[in-house]
């Protein structure tokens, strides 16, 4: 019984590893997504004079950025994963469909109400954190910076 238990806590280690080597594979994809995204946007010089012609087109040029915006909050969220980071994405998310899209009023106060309650709820993480005595992501920053 003792061998059948090493065993199976050596597969969870295993299993531990590729999941981490899966997420570090999809954070490295995510990123030359970002980097690819990055290159259009300035590659598309004569978008910028479109824009100050149609005001359509800032709609667009907006949604491009917004979504770069997010695929770095979430390139954050898979090297980092904690509900901070996963607090920030969503709120992007909403910030992204209330300004971009063709939204109601209701549907705008649906949003900001939202906004709110994930910030409320953000910040009450980041408290329940402190006290348990986790390091915020400014705090992980910074000693990581000091160790190099």
């Amino acid at each position: 019984m003792a061998k059948l238990w090493m065993r199976m806590e050596k597969m969870k280690k295993y299993i531990h590893v590729i999941s981490q080597a899966l997420e570090l594979l999809a954070a490295g994809l995510m990123l030359v997504g970002i980097v690819f995204t990055v290159i259009g946007i300035f590659k598309n010089h004569e978008l910028f004079s479109h824009l100050l012609a149609d005001t359509s087109l800032f709609r667009e040029y907006m949604e491009q950025i917004f979504m770069l915006v997010i695929g770095v909050e979430f390139l954050v969220m898979l090297c980092r994963p904690n509900s901070e980071n996963v607090m920030e994405v969503l709120i992007f998310l909403v910030a992204r469909h209330m300004i971009v899209g063709e939204t109601t009023s209701f549907e705008d106060f649906v949003s900001v109400v939202s906004i709110t309650i994930l910030c409320v709820v953000r910040r009450y993480l980041r408290i329940n954190n402190e006290k348990r005595g986790e390091k915020s992501e400014e705090e992980y920053i910074t000693e990581t910076e000091k160790k190099e």
